[in-house]
């Protein structure tokens, strides 16, 4: 089946989908995107996604093409035209084409584009026995100069801390705040274990404000475990007896060492397992169905 992109009101084919070299997005960044989950033909929490592009949206004043309505059946048409049971779904909307200035008024209207696609970020053995990662100098966006619950294009500072470490032959890596606190990972919210208690730093540390991580957080709560959030340094990270990460594509990493230090005895923990098995649970019977 020939994959279909959506474009400004369009269901074109991938070479085809193609954008203005003036679009603002290109140029400066200036945009939106959410990245969606699909399993057995069901949209995994397409609602909170749409809220948090609109909010996202709002934040930065720029205008979405088509009402939430109207988005939501342009993504399940999408999706449903490229026939995938299982998929990734990116949604982008930009400031639009405009001339070489940063003004957006230039920007007569926004660009809105839809992909749907197979994603893989980690094989199946990292989910067996766990992901070592590193801590890098690049530093996350401070929450002073960009709230991180936006999810912007502006990934150029998460793009260069994963040059990092695959330059030091990690798929991963920690990026810390201006303070030096832990924030999360490139493309991931990071968790620790510790004394049965799971902890996460808090979103104006500079982490996202993920929907992954919001699920787990619930899940959590309805396995009887307790759940923090709460400023984490490194320290706390090399002591915890389980680590994992959580994000839209990589689902539930778990994190067996980092900066060389081995956390817990260096499996994939009891806890860790407990969410997992949960999670999946919930991604295989919940969603908007497509199919």
């Amino acid at each position: 089946m020939e994959q279909k992109i959506y474009l400004n009101g369009e269901f074109v084919p991938r070479q085809e989908a193609k954008i203005s070299v003036y679009d603002h997005g290109l140029l400066y960044g200036d945009g939106i995107f959410e990245g969606l989950r699909t399993y057995n033909g069901r949209i995994f929490k397409l609602a909170e996604h749409m809220d948090r592009l609109h909010r996202s949206a709002k934040y930065i004043c720029l205008d979405i093409p088509l009402s939430r309505e109207k988005l939501i059946n342009a993504v399940l048409k999408t999706a449903q035209l490229n026939g995938y049971r299982d998929c990734y779904v990116r949604i982008v909307v930009t400031r639009g084409e405009g001339d070489l200035g940063l003004a957006p008024e230039k920007c007569k209207s926004s660009t809105l584009f839809i992909i749907v696609d197979k994603i893989e970020l980690f094989s199946e053995e990292f989910y067996k026995k766990g992901l070592e990662i590193i801590t890098v100098p690049t530093q996350r966006n401070t929450p002073y100069n960009l709230d991180p619950r936006v999810k912007s294009l502006n990934y150029l500072n998460n793009i260069l801390a994963k040059i990092e470490a695959q330059n030091a032959g990690f798929k991963e890596a920690i990026m810390l705040n201006r303070e030096g606190f832990v924030t999360e990972c490139t493309a991931d919210n990071i968790f620790i274990v510790d004394n049965d208690v799971i902890k996460t730093p808090p979103t104006y540390m500079g982490a996202l404000d993920g929907i992954t991580r919001k699920t787990v957080i619930e899940i959590a709560k309805k396995l009887s475990i307790e759940v923090k959030e709460e400023i984490l340094a490194r320290y706390d990270l090399f002591n915890a007896d389980e680590c994992f990460l959580t994000g839209t594509g990589a689902e539930i990493m778990p994190v067996v060492k980092i900066d060389g230090r081995t956390i817990g005895d260096g499996k994939v923990g009891n806890t860790i397992n407990k969410v997992r098995s949960a999670y999946k649970k919930l991604v295989e019977t919940e969603g908007t169905s497509y199919l």
